[in-house]
């Protein structure tokens, strides 16, 4: 068990180097990358929840699930791309003992979240498609918004566990965290001592928040696979399908890359360059948020035509039926 060491001796910051490799003469090119993933990521998320809170219409529990999905993905790209892009426009990536602390909370907090939303949202596509005519009374908006606020409560739980074991930890050494972002992986391999029982620990509890949704995941998926094979409208079973495959390409790209990345120190013949390791946990750390809104939202109809609307309210006219088009009166 670690002593919580003295603090004249602790290192006082911690460095983020990202990509130990890269050249100082892309540095430029890789800030604007990660500055414009940044604001397309938080405009196409924030724009779902300006919907959201501005029209009565999308106030139902499929709705409140992917506002919170995107809330989630806003926090986490908030969190983990402003010190990165600072890194590598003004060769600022030193961070504070305590707030790499708190990056590292936050980072693994979201992550445990978007698991866990990931789960209410399998669970409530499962009722929808298997018993459609017990889904109204069972998921209300009362319903969703309880597990939604459960899901942005426990998610705490294990991450805050990761983290005051790190404040009992002695760092006296090397303080450059190579990585993208402070994390446990990263912060552990800087531990003095042995911190192999702590790392099992945070292990266990990545593997157990986001395994055991993906295991209700995939049981949920074959339930609705297998009703959505009886519908008697071939129509109705390749919309269903269409929707189905494309969310669980962003399931297993959330899910999937994420095992080998803390798997590596388990098995010997799995390794991984430190650059190879930030790029696999950028992508699938980023790239689902990006394409969030897309995927659960702007190809659901009923955004569409919001958004539509608002559109065409912006140009002055405003759609009509049989695709006629009239003029929006202007106030005086």
């Amino acid at each position: 068990m670690f002593q919580v060491e003295d603090n004249s001796t602790r290192v006082s910051e911690f460095v983020i180097v990202g990509f130990p490799s890269l050249q100082p003469q892309h540095f430029d090119s890789v800030a604007w990358f990660f500055f414009f993933l940044y604001v397309t990521t938080v405009a196409g998320n924030l724009l779902l929840v300006v919907l959201f809170a501005s029209e009565h219409s999308l106030q139902k529990p499929m709705y409140i699930i992917m506002v919170s999905l995107a809330l989630s993905d806003i926090g986490f790209t908030t969190v983990a791309l402003p010190k990165l892009i600072a890194r590598y426009w003004w060769n600022d990536g030193s961070l504070g003992f305590h707030t790499c602390l708190f990056q590292e909370h936050m980072i693994h907090y979201f992550g445990s979240l978007n698991s866990l939303i990931l789960l209410t949202m399998a669970l409530d596509r499962y009722l929808a498609i298997c018993f459609p005519l017990r889904y109204p009374t069972v998921m209300t908006n009362q319903t969703m918004a309880g597990l939604t606020l459960f899901c942005w409560v426990v998610a705490h739980i294990f991450p805050g566990i990761s983290t005051v074991n790190f404040t009992m930890m002695p760092f006296c050494g090397p303080n450059q965290i190579i990585h993208a972002f402070c994390d446990t992986m990263s912060l552990t391999a800087l531990v003095c001592g042995d911190p192999s029982q702590q790392f099992s620990a945070a292990f266990a509890g990545a593997m157990f928040v986001l395994y055991v949704p993906l295991a209700f995941i995939i049981f949920s998926y074959i339930c609705i696979i297998i009703s959505v094979l009886r519908m008697a409208s071939g129509q109705g079973r390749m919309k269903t399908f269409s929707t189905c495959a494309t969310q669980g390409c962003i399931i297993c790209i959330y899910y999937i890359p994420r095992f080998f990345v803390y798997s590596t120190p388990f098995f010997p013949n799995l390794t991984m360059t430190p650059d190879k390791r930030i790029a696999t946990t950028l992508f699938y750390s980023l790239f689902p948020p990006l394409i969030n809104p897309f995927i659960y939202c702007l190809r659901t109809k009923e955004i569409k035509r919001i958004f539509t609307h608002w559109v065409h309210r912006q140009k002055g006219v405003t759609p009509k039926r049989h695709g006629q088009i009239m003029a929006v009166p202007k106030s005086h």
